[in-house]
């Protein structure tokens, strides 16, 4: 079998095709979800604990003073920038909840499919002579 010919009925398969989608998809939510942390929830965020924004909190490591993040990125000083931190943690959690909820339903769904009994088998229509046999049979056995 040729690479080309391989390769295409690979990347035909469902799987690959769900795969891409996926991602696509993943991309377009993960804008979505960025845009509401850093500008619907960290700003409200930010008026809850007293109008800081927290992107722009961070320790200063060289001792010397500056007035905010962007001067002392500007001196190049080493510098350990904890509000940005925080700002990826929510950023996670508010992706990863709605995620493990699609999970969690997906799973639910798939054990239903599971647990549901299967239709019972048809069987095939009795020929006369097979009723027959079947109803001596019967009376044989009540004696």
């Amino acid at each position: 079998m040729s690479f080309a010919k391989e390769f295409r009925e690979f990347a035909l398969k469902g799987n690959v095709v769900d795969l891409a989608v996926g991602v696509i998809i993943g991309g377009a939510f993960g804008k979505i979800v960025t845009s509401f942390v850093e500008d619907i929830v960290m700003p409200l965020l930010g008026v809850l604990v007293g109008k800081i924004d927290l992107a722009s909190l961070y320790l200063n490591l060289s001792g010397t003073q500056f007035k905010n993040l962007e001067e002392a990125k500007k001196a190049g000083v080493a510098v350990v920038r904890y509000g940005l931190f925080l700002n990826n943690i929510i950023h996670f959690i508010l992706i990863a909840i709605p995620i493990f909820l699609m999970v969690k339903a997906m799973n639910s769904l798939r054990r239903k499919q599971e647990e549901a009994p299967a239709p019972a088998p048809v069987l095939p229509e009795l020929s006369s002579e097979e009723k027959l046999l079947t109803e001596i049979r019967d009376l044989l056995k009540k004696g």
